[in-house]
């Protein structure tokens, strides 16, 4: 085992007694762990490495909390001390890796990746895989079932108190972390801020709404539908959302572009990927125009191109999609929006709250959520190349991550809030 590997693994058996009065309860959170854990390291670009934990937290096939850290070293597994953190949740149909660090995806990409960004600039970035991202696609998904809100919230519990165990051992950083979230990961962090909130000094949403505004009747009442057809495919046994779409999608547009596809036959394999992106309200009407990627149309109205994330960008990261997802995280995450059922409170966060949207994609809808919560440092940004009768084809939800303008226009406004924070 590494160094930095065997420190934290005596930080995780004898916690209380070498922490710091302040890291106590994260030390005994961590005790429940089992121990050894496997440790990966592979690098990224420059003096930049990712880091991969994979904590045993129970006896079940997929019962691991997967921890990410992409960091700057000083040599081989000594990482350079840094004064700010953040942690990072992901998407639907990725992970970790394929959200935040896509050019180590498989397929590769050649997007460089918001947390290799926030780490060149000062920032530790760290980042956990919900529990249905694990499972190849021929794996033992058997405990598919109890991975909902309740647990993600735990496991981002742990993972928080991991990387904050690990800062005080490589970094003499004991402190509470930001907390951050992209899309449907943005809900989770949301929730786990009104819920818990024990590890954090602030939180970040990319691209989301929670509650959503009495204006928005419409898509509360498609969440409320979309969760009944979910807890009724739940009563039916089906506990896996297959992410076979995407990743069928994605990779005949890389190998066989211009074939028609078995898809959607009247398409060409790259014209899947194109209306998919480009025209994602079709299938996930979450605001009236939703756009995974901004899009170009021609004359008859079809998506004839992308005009902010490339092609390979965006194929890379369908292609590279986990296959299973779970059918009762989605269901709860629509019940959070339809309101049917108890859930964390925003008005309990009182932490400073960053908002980054796409005009595209949730874009202004999701600054009410940021009005319901209790703290006094509220900043938000939407990020918008046209007005709002050009909604169609302004920067979508995955442009926060994948566009080439991308680092200018998001990445660099949410680096110098985590710095501020």
């Amino acid at each position: 085992m590494s160094r930095l590997g065997l420190a934290i693994a005596v930080l995780v058996a004898c916690g209380p007694a070498l922490a710091s009065t302040s890291t106590r309860v994260e030390a005994e959170q961590l005790a429940s762990v089992s121990a050894p854990f496997a440790v990966t390291r592979e690098h990224v670009s420059g003096d930049i490495y990712h880091y991969q934990f994979d904590l045993r937290v129970g006896s079940t096939p997929n019962a691991r909390v997967r921890v990410h850290r992409v960091v700057r070293e000083l040599s081989p597994w000594r990482p350079r001390p840094t004064t700010r953190a953040v942690m990072l949740l992901h998407g639907d149909f990725a992970n970790f890796v394929t959200n935040f660090v896509p050019s180590l995806g498989n397929p590769k990409s050649s997007a460089p990746g918001l947390a290799p960004y926030l780490v060149s600039r000062g920032i530790d970035a760290w980042g956990v895989d919900r529990r249905w991202t694990l499972p190849s696609e021929d794996g033992d998904i058997s405990d598919m079932g109890g991975m909902g809100i309740d647990q993600a919230i735990g496991d981002t519990s742990v993972a928080l108190a991991f990387a904050r165990a690990t800062r005080t051992v490589t970094d003499r950083d004991p402190g509470r972390i930001v907390l951050g979230g992209f899309s449907h990961g943005a809900q989770l962090t949301y929730a786990y801020a009104a819920a818990d909130g024990r590890h954090i000094s602030a939180l970040a949403a990319l691209d989301i709404y929670y509650d959503l505004a009495p204006d928005d009747a419409d898509l509360r009442a498609l969440a409320c539908a979309n969760a009944a057809a979910e807890r009724d495919a739940l009563e039916q046994g089906v506990t896996d959302s297959s992410n076979s779409l995407f990743i069928t999608a994605g990779q005949l547009a890389r190998s066989l572009p211009d074939e028609p596809s078995p898809l959607f036959p009247s398409y060409t394999n790259r014209g899947v990927v194109l209306t998919l992106a480009g025209l994602t309200w079709w299938l996930a009407p979450y605001t009236p125009l939703y756009h995974l990627s901004a899009p170009s149309f021609d004359a008859e109205g079809n998506v004839s191109g992308l005009s902010e994330s490339s092609e390979e960008r965006v194929s890379a990261w369908f292609a590279s999609a986990p296959p299973h997802q779970s059918m009762r995280e989605t269901a709860e995450f629509d019940e959070i929006w339809c309101g049917t059922t108890p859930r964390p409170e925003l008005a309990k966060i009182r932490v400073p709250l960053f908002y980054l949207g796409a005009a595209g994609g949730f874009g202004d809808h999701g600054l009410y959520s940021t009005t319901r919560v209790s703290s006094s440092d509220v900043t938000t940004l939407v990020v918008r190349r046209f007005g709002p009768e050009r909604v169609a084809e302004d920067f979508g939800h995955g442009d926060l991550l994948y566009a080439e303008d991308a680092p200018a226009l998001a990445w660099g406004p949410f680096a110098a809030w985590l710095l501020r924070h």
